[in-house]
């Protein structure tokens, strides 16, 4: 049966209404919707990835809820429940996934979920994995639509509302009615872009106004500042401003140091907002206005460190940086390995004209010692016309391989230096703040020390057996057991199990590069 179902997954890739379709009418006498809930999720979860994009199960899940509303939504209610008992034992790239499929999963239901059954994680301290999944999850949900939805949807729990993002906008420091100095200069900023200002324009009006006063520092705030208060409208106008004064930015901050002061500001002026730090730190390194150096190196700052058991953003922000490296690394393969491809088409080609050509010219006609055009004159300077075509199709073909090739290299050496800097500062950190080897020599030990205040038999068994009235499971709270409100393991033992899960999802999806740089000396 389960081999069946993951033919189906498989052969429908692409085609999610055609594969809940045949999932949901197998002729089968007896019910399978928890075979089908354990494959989806078996795939979902699949480490090191799974065999299609996450989205493509989500949508599977979702059309199934919506074929077998009588039935299925109930269990998949059940398998979260299941998982969510066990979240901490969960591997940490497996509760990110399940964190955006969730939340995913929620938007197309009207973010309706029975939140009251899971309000005891506020009685867990902020660390605790089941407190941060939740935490995790509504600040998705808010991604997806916005904050008074999302806490109007947990109104059944009114203490999650704890656990929300903040509410509001930007973080700008130099808005026009403070009436400061710095203030002036951001708002004549604004007004040089909106009198389109090239971005020649601006650096000379920065050296001659701001920076001789001010300095470095304040220069870098108010202009980062002023240029993302301006493309804060939308994601378009964020683009838009990137583009047109990407090279002021360029300008200000061309090495790693003032590169991590102008992440600082972004982080500082998104603060309310995780979505819009990581797009714009992402859309920054894209217009290579910002080195995924220097993201390491903000990532692991001592106020992220302090977040990286507690928080997604940090995480967020370092994963976009390595797979957009790592992405373009693969890009570049598949063109080079498309551009050879067409390099031995061109030559073949080339060769082939030639020969057309020189079988053509050996039959002109001598007079007087001087070549002769034959009967056929424009066939002649057809294949001439056509052989001197190819050639140049055959240089310019090698030219963008020579260029591609140079990239590629480029970009190796880039993903060399941040495997190294990342590893780096892994090592760095965990050497400093791992138990000694002597008290704690493997995870399962370091999950057995005990927290200073907190103690607690987490033993209590998850299960997926569903209430055919309620959909809730049989032993959840709202059904007389009490859940447990606290946790066992201390802050410092959670932020080690939580970095070296980190750590570990990293090795894991980048393996066959690691080995290859580490044991090889190169890609």
């Amino acid at each position: 049966m389960e081999e069946y179902l993951l033919d189906v997954l498989f052969f429908f890739n692409g085609c999610r209404k055609e594969c809940a379709s045949f999932m949901a009418g197998l002729p089968v006498p007896f019910r399978y919707e928890y075979i089908m809930a354990e494959t989806i999720f078996s795939q979902l979860l699949m480490l090191p990835e799974p065999p299609f994009k996450p989205t493509y199960y989500t949508l599977v899940i979702i059309d199934l809820c919506k074929a077998l509303p009588g039935a299925f939504p109930a269990v998949i209610a059940g398998a979260v429940r299941a998982l969510f008992e066990k979240i901490a034992d969960l591997d940490m790239e497996c509760r990110t996934r399940l964190i955006l499929w969730f939340s995913h999963h929620l938007s197309n239901f009207q973010f309706i979920w029975h939140w009251e059954e899971w309000a005891y994680v506020l009685d867990l301290p902020k660390w605790a994995p089941q407190r941060v999944f939740v935490q995790e999850v509504l600040e998705r949900e808010v991604r997806l639509s916005y904050w008074d939805k999302i806490k109007q949807s947990v109104d059944n729990a009114p203490g999650l509302e704890e656990l929300l993002p903040p509410k509001g906008g930007p973080n700008f420091d130099f808005r026009a009615e403070e009436g400061s100095e710095k203030s002036g200069l951001s708002a004549d900023l604004k007004n040089l872009v909106k009198g389109r200002a090239t971005a020649r324009e601006m650096i000379l009006w920065i050296e001659e106004n701001i920076f001789p006063v001010h300095g470095l520092e304040i220069t870098l705030k108010v202009v980062v500042q002023t240029l993302l208060d301006i493309g804060s409208k939308s994601f378009t106008h964020l683009i838009t401003v990137l583009e047109r004064y990407g090279q002021v930015i360029a300008k200000l901050c061309p090495d790693q140091d003032r590169q991590l002061l102008l992440i600082t500001e972004i982080a500082s002026y998104w603060k309310n907002n995780a979505q819009m730090t990581a797009i714009s730190i992402d859309r920054m390194m894209g217009y290579r206005l910002l080195s995924n150096l220097s993201i390491v190196r903000w990532v692991f700052s001592p106020e992220n460190i302090d977040q990286f058991h507690t928080s997604d953003r940090p995480w967020e922000v370092l994963r976009n940086a390595v797979s957009k490296t790592y992405n373009r690394i693969c890009d570049l393969r598949k063109e080079i390995l498309s551009l050879k491809k067409t390099l031995v088409l061109a030559e073949e080609t080339a060769v082939k004209a030639k020969a057309e050509l020189e079988t053509a010219e050996s039959k002109l006609t001598l007079v007087d010692g001087e070549p002769v055009l034959g009967d056929n004159p424009v066939k002649l300077k057809r294949l001439k016309s056509y052989s001197e075509k190819a050639k140049e199709e055959e240089v310019s073909i090698h030219e963008s391989l020579e260029a591609k090739e140079a990239l590629l290299a480029r970009a190796l050496d880039e993903i060399e230096a941040l495997f190294l800097s990342l590893y780096q500062n892994f090592c760095s950190l965990l050497m400093e703040r791992l138990p000694d080897a002597s008290i704690v020599r493997t995870l399962q030990e370091l999950k057995s020390v005990p927290a200073d205040s907190m103690a607690v038999d987490l033993e209590e068994p998850a299960t997926m057996e569903v209430d055919d009235e309620t959909g809730r499971p049989k032993t959840s709270q709202l059904n007389g057991v009490t859940k447990s409100n606290v946790y066992n393991i201390g802050e410092k033992e959670q932020w080690c199990l939580s970095t070296l899960g980190y750590l570990k999802a990293f090795s894991r999806q980048y393996a066959s590069e690691v080995i290859l740089f580490f044991f090889f000396g190169s890609f």
